[in-house]
């Protein structure tokens, strides 16, 4: 029977509603799926066909020793999604690159350690004039840890929360916030191998000048739904583009597109998740059993 390993944190294990739906589809497609922390060392991970990224969601804080253990585990089995894929999409910064083939994305000024904090919010709340509020987060963060919703004039707040972000030596992204998403909240459409699976709506994360979140990740409100035919259309393009942009085998096991509406009412990029992204099988019929085939088939 092959074997695969389903990769959650030490942290995470108890927090992803994805791993037992999806353990249960695998077994009944006849492949041994064990929930496996990337943490634990002593797991022995050639003993798997395969590594499946779920929710090492605690690695945005153990950065480079997770991209090691990445690292390790490709030599040792075949890591899902690979490594230059994770590498490539675990910094946020990949953002501009969609932006530089053409895909709308939600517009995005960049920082990097070294760059003067002040400055930096100065430049952004210039380019974005009409903007009522400013997203400050890390390029490498996940589940909006760290991230923050700035009204506009709170400039000093803004600055320190950038400084501090560059000051631990974390690159940094700067957004204007899209009303959009407390009215329509974001669409997250998901793709097993390629094709298009199911959707779900995600309700706003960042409440306005609200601390950042503590824990691995803020509070979801989910629910099913079906994407509009413009943001379908969107996230083909983002799936289509992705043999331009990461140099590996296509089509990827999974991705998941994160969409919200620009003021003008299009639809445009928030983020591309393609490492480790809940999936919310339990939001779509049957996506745990089409999930486990295409992983079944990779073996």
């Amino acid at each position: 029977m092959p074997r695969i390993a389903l990769v959650t944190a030490i942290a995470a294990h108890a927090l992803d509603d994805d791993l037992a739906p999806l353990r249960r589809a695998l077994h009944a497609a006849g492949v041994q799926a064990d929930i496996l922390a990337w943490d634990d060392a002593t797991v022995g991970w050639s003993r798997y066909d395969a590594a499946v990224l779920r929710s090492p969601w605690d690695y945005t804080m153990r950065y480079a020793e997770f991209m090691a253990w990445c690292e390790g585990v490709s030599a040792r089995t075949r890591l899902l999604n690979p490594i230059e894929v994770v590498r490539w999409n675990t910094d946020k910064r990949y953002l501009a690159q969609l932006e530089s083939i053409g895909i709308p994305i939600v517009p995005t000024e960049f920082a990097v350690p070294g760059d003067d904090a002040g400055r930096i919010v100065a430049e952004c709340l210039a380019a974005h004039a009409g903007a009522a509020e400013i997203v400050v987060k890390p390029t490498i963060g996940a589940g909006s840890r760290d991230a923050r919703r700035h009204a506009r004039e709170a400039v000093e707040a803004m600055s320190a929360h950038v400084a501090r972000l560059l000051g631990a030596g974390r690159s940094v992204l700067l957004q204007p916030y899209l009303a959009s998403v407390d009215t329509a909240g974001e669409t997250a459409l998901m793709y097993f191998d390629g094709r298009f699976s199911h959707a779900i709506r995600k309700g706003p994360l960042l409440a306005p000048d609200a601390d950042p979140t503590r824990a691995l990740f803020a509070t979801e409100h989910i629910q099913a739904r079906e994407p509009a035919p413009d943001e379908r259309g969107l996230a083909d393009r983002v799936i289509a583009s992705l043999p331009s942009l990461v140099d590996t085998d296509y089509p990827l096991a999974y991705a998941r597109v994160d969409l919200i509406r620009a003021a003008d009412g299009s639809p445009c990029v928030l983020e591309l998740e393609l490492a480790e992204p809940s999936v919310f099988v339990d939001h779509g019929e049957g996506a745990a059993e089409r999930f486990a085939a295409v992983l079944k088939a990779r073996l």
